[in-house]
C-alpha cells in the first residue's frame, strides 16, 4: 500500500477534489500553507493499492494545468510506503 500526498495550490484544489472523487479515490484534505508552494495551499493525502498508484497520479496530474510560467510550481507530490493501515 502507498500514501499519496499530493500539496496542491489553493486554485486547483477544487478540481482535483472532484477528480480524485470521481475516479472512487478517498481523500483527506487539509488546508495547509507556507514551504514549498509559499502561499495558500491544499494537502491531500490519498491511501492507495500498490497498483493504483500510477492511475492516481494520473488523475492529479490531469487536474492541475501546467503553468505557462515554467518557475511556476502548483502541486509537490510524494508517494509514500504504508507498512501497516487500519480502518476504524
Amino acid at each position: 500500500m502507498k500514501m499519496i500526498v499530493a500539496i496542491v495550490n489553493d486554485s486547483h484544489r477544487d478540481e482535483v477534489a472532484q477528480a480524485l472523487l470521481e475516479k472512487n479515490y478517498r481523500a483527506t484534505r487539509l488546508a495547509s500553507t507556507g514551504g514549498l508552494l509559499r502561499g495558500g495551499t491544499t494537502t491531500f493525502m490519498v491511501g492507495v493499492d500498490d497498483e493504483q498508484v500510477e492511475e492516481a497520479l494520473r488523475v492529479i496530474r490531469e487536474s492541475v494545468p501546467p503553468q505557462e510560467e515554467s518557475d511556476k510550481v502548483q502541486a509537490t507530490v510524494y508517494v509514500l510506503n504504508v507498512r501497516d493501515f487500519e480502518r476504524l
